[in-house]
């Protein structure tokens, strides 16, 4: 048990050389000029390394922890799932080309240590859905891929509470779970190399194996990979946007993105923490920044907000109360029709 939480927190340590290197001479708060300009000066290939090493040292330590009875294999499927979510978010910054020094060591830690490993698709398709696809067109039905799957999940107009409820766990139904296999192999077979993303996944999996033996691979791989980590990346999903009543705007990237972003936890820092340690990692959490000045990095976004200020609607919440998440998509829902059409808002 020892050795399990020693490799756990040794990865920790060796996550935290990146997040030392880029806080160096960072400002509290500061435009995207300034903050790009700064980035820039620390960008190098050896941090995000150590980050991702860091990443796959803790999922390894979790798997060697599953095997230390049940109530260590739930903590490892949690803590397997998290980190999972983790390498979800730092590779989608290598898709947006921040988080290495040059566009060949992005596409290569990417696929390396989150895509291949994860049973993902190729990161040059990834790139083309979420960077030419998503970031321009954002809310926008028939074009941004995010809010089409979000309505093939069952989130349509008039939608009811039960429905909406399914919805919200998507993932964890049986046509979630479906949804999870057939993009696994899809990512598998979408390449002329599909034979080396197979073999990748299998030895993940026969490495969990041999760190965990049966649990390890049990709650170490397939239930974090197949229902947990799925089910947090659809949470963060879900509370990214405005996606069934943005305000369609012209103007700056900020007065665009705050008609149809979301800020979660803006006036807790308990839950910011615990969102940010967890389902919204690196970034994730400050998603109108991101979405405002794509080509920051996520060590930066922080201070990018403070500049900012806040998107329109700064929920308190996920699922419960008036204010949440859940509470909002819902009453848009009930209040669209599959033909309204959203009247753009004036720039200020």
């Amino acid at each position: 048990m020892l050795l399990c939480l020693a490799v756990i927190a040794t990865g920790i340590g060796l996550r935290q050389i990146d997040r030392l290197h880029f806080a160096r001479h960072r400002p509290r708060t500061a435009d995207a000029a300034r903050l790009i300009a700064l980035q820039r000066a620390h960008a190098n290939n050896w941090t995000p390394t150590a980050l991702l090493a860091g990443q796959w040292l803790q999922i390894t330590g979790w798997w060697m922890l599953a095997a230390h009875g049940p109530a260590a294999a739930a903590a490892a499927a949690v803590g397997v799932a998290v980190q999972f979510r983790h390498l979800q978010e730092v590779s989608h910054f290598a898709v947006h080309g921040v988080l290495a020094r040059t566009a060949r060591a992005n596409l290569l830690l990417a696929e390396l240590f989150a895509h291949l490993p994860l049973g993902l698709g190729p990161v040059v398709l990834r790139r083309k859905r979420h960077v030419r696809d998503h970031h321009p067109h954002a809310t926008e039905t028939g074009v941004d891929p995010n809010l089409d799957e979000l309505r093939r999940a069952g989130l349509h107009p008039g939608i009811g509470r039960l429905r909406l409820a399914v919805a919200l766990v998507h993932p964890l139904t049986a046509r979630g779970i479906r949804s999870t296999l057939a993009g696994l192999a899809a990512g598998l077979r979408h390449s002329p190399a599909h034979g080396g993303r197979t073999a990748a996944v299998a030895a993940v999996l026969a490495c969990s194996y041999l760190a965990g033996g049966w649990a390890g691979l049990v709650w170490g791989m397939l239930v974090p990979r197949l229902l947990l980590y799925p089910q947090l990346a659809w949470m963060s999903l879900l509370v990214e946007h405005t996606w069934f009543d943005a305000e369609h705007r012209t103007g700056s990237p900020a007065w665009v993105e705050a008609g149809r972003c979301l800020r979660l936890y803006r006036r807790s820092r308990v839950l910011s923490h615990l969102a940010a340690a967890t389902w919204l990692p690196c970034g994730d959490l400050y998603h109108y920044a991101h979405s405002a000045h794509p080509g920051v990095r996520w060590n930066y976004l922080p201070a990018l907000e403070r500049h900012l200020g806040e998107p329109h609607f700064t929920p308190a919440g996920l699922l419960l109360g008036p204010g949440s998440v859940a509470r909002r998509h819902f009453t848009a829902l009930q209040a669209a029709t599959p033909a309204s059409t959203p009247r753009p808002a004036a720039a200020t």
